[in-house]
């Protein structure tokens, strides 16, 4: 997984894996989430976005299944 940068109120930091289109969001509360067959493009969209955090909100954490972290 590659650490993507991101600048964010309630994102510490996020990893992308190309091969399989993990991404892996860790909370700056200590939770952490999973998706699996997120696209590279949505990845990156997130964490250049204004807000990441709403990003995720409205973007990422509907659409995507979540995996056991």
């Amino acid at each position: 997984m590659e650490e993507l940068s991101v600048k964010s109120k309630i994102i510490k930091s996020v990893y992308f894996s190309q091969d399989d289109g993990r991404l892996r969001i860790c909370f700056k509360n200590g939770e952490e989430r999973l998706f699996d067959g997120v696209p590279s493009s949505e990845a990156h969209a997130m964490t250049a976005a204004p807000s990441p955090g709403h990003y995720y909100l409205d973007r990422i954490r509907t659409r995507f299944r979540r995996l056991a972290a």
